[in-house]
C-alpha cells in the first residue's frame, strides 16, 4: 500500500472515530457503529493505533538527578494549656502521660469514658 492510500484511510479512520466520540450520550459505541455500518473490530484496531501513535508523541520527562532531601527541625510545645471559661467548672482533673484534663460534672459517661482510654493510650 502506497502512502497516499494509507493517509486517505487513516484521515477516514480518523474522521470516523471524531464523530463516534461525539455521538448523543444515550447511544452506546455499539450501537453508533452498527447504525453507521462501522465493523467493531476495525474501529478498535484503528483506535488503538491512533491512541499509540499519540502515547507515542508525548515525550516523558527528562529524568534528573533527585534533588537532595533536607529536613528541618521545630520545636513543638510541650503541652499546651486549656483554659477553662467561667461557666466551666472542673470537679475532677486527671493527669496522665503528659496530660492534664480538666473534667466538668455535666460530662456525659459515653465521653468520660473515650477521654479516659484516649490519655491511657497516648
Amino acid at each position: 500500500m502506497d502512502q497516499s492510500t494509507h493517509d486517505v484511510r487513516r484521515a477516514n479512520w480518523l474522521n470516523i472515530i471524531t464523530e463516534c466520540q461525539q455521538r448523543p450520550v444515550n447511544v452506546s459505541v455499539k450501537q453508533w457503529l452498527a447504525d453507521n455500518g462501522v465493523k467493531e473490530k476495525a474501529y478498535y484496531y484503528w483506535l488503538r493505533k491512533f491512541r499509540r501513535e499519540a502515547c507515542g508523541q508525548i515525550q516523558p520527562p527528562a529524568v534528573t538527578t533527585q534533588a537532595e532531601v533536607s529536613f528541618a527541625e521545630f520545636n513543638v510545645p510541650a503541652s499546651v494549656p486549656v483554659k477553662l471559661t467561667a461557666a466551666d467548672h472542673a470537679v475532677a482533673t486527671i493527669r496522665a502521660n503528659g496530660i492534664t484534663l480538666e473534667i466538668a460534672d455535666d460530662i456525659s459517661e459515653a465521653l468520660l469514658r473515650m477521654l479516659v482510654q484516649e490519655v491511657i493510650h497516648a
